[in-house]
């Protein structure tokens, strides 16, 4: 695999996360590559988010407004061009068959041709960073969403009647991975990434900024990338016109 794939653009992608500001730290600098080069990017925000917060004056009802209203405000500045918001409680999130099948409904709905996660098997990150469980269930859950139940006809039968048919994601890019195999150049579009990540108030201090230049240092060390974002990236079907 390729260490440095900045010519690779799909057509189109979608990102799966748990929370919102979650994909801002994961690929925000990625998504602003591909956007600004054409590709229509989704984002499928699982939970409300609405537990984070240590005001004790903040009722889940208005935090899960403010937390839409930031992701919005932070993937416009990355060119998203589509939301899904799913309304699950956040910190409850379990890998059920109706998370999956509700996955599975918007991936045929917007058909991407790369789909973005979490890797849910890397559960720490580091001596003080245990990942949240909600991260993992949404990548577990977005990877058999994937393959190979948006796939196969006979899977929920019923989205077939509500008009969703199969769809082959071609690409699954995980982020978090302890094994990334591609890296992608985002110094062009760090300081969107900083940009989008400081339209979360109600979770991020303005320090932020400097963590997310650090990370992305890290990430390229090893690879003559001054800023990266790094993927474990799996090819699931050939597609000779973007590949």
């Amino acid at each position: 695999m390729p260490s440095n794939i900045e010519d690779f653009v799909p057509p189109s992608a979608m990102v799966v996360v748990a929370h919102p500001d979650d994909a801002e730290f994961m690929v925000a600098g990625t998504i602003a590559r591909w956007a600004a080069a054409g590709c229509e990017v989704t984002y499928v925000i699982i939970t409300k988010g609405d537990k984070g917060s240590e005001d004790p004056e903040m009722t889940s009802e208005r935090l899960t407004i403010i937390r839409e209203a930031e992701q919005r405000a932070a993937g416009a500045i990355l060119g998203v061009k589509n939301y899904e918001f799913m309304g699950y409680p956040d910190g409850y999130l379990v890998h059920t068959l109706e998370l999956r099948r509700d996955v599975t409904r918007i991936i045929r709905r917007h058909r991407p041709h790369v789909l973005l996660t979490f890797d849910p098997t890397n559960r720490f990150f580091s001596d003080n960073y245990v990942n949240h469980p909600d991260h993992r269930v949404a990548g577990d859950v977005a990877l058999d969403a994937t393959f190979p139940t948006a796939r196969d006809r006979l899977t929920f039968p019923e989205l077939l009647v509500d008009g969703y048919q199969p769809w082959k994601v071609r690409q699954v890019w995980l982020s978090g991975s302890a094994e990334p195999n591609v890296w992608v150049d985002i110094g062009p579009t760090l300081e969107l990434k900083k940009k989008a990540l400081l339209k979360h108030p109600s979770q991020l201090g303005p320090d932020v900024a400097d963590f997310a230049e650090e990370m992305a240092r890290m990430a390229g060390a090893g690879q003559q990338i001054q800023h990266a974002e790094a993927f474990r990236r799996f090819i699931l079907e050939q597609d000779p016109v973007h590949e």
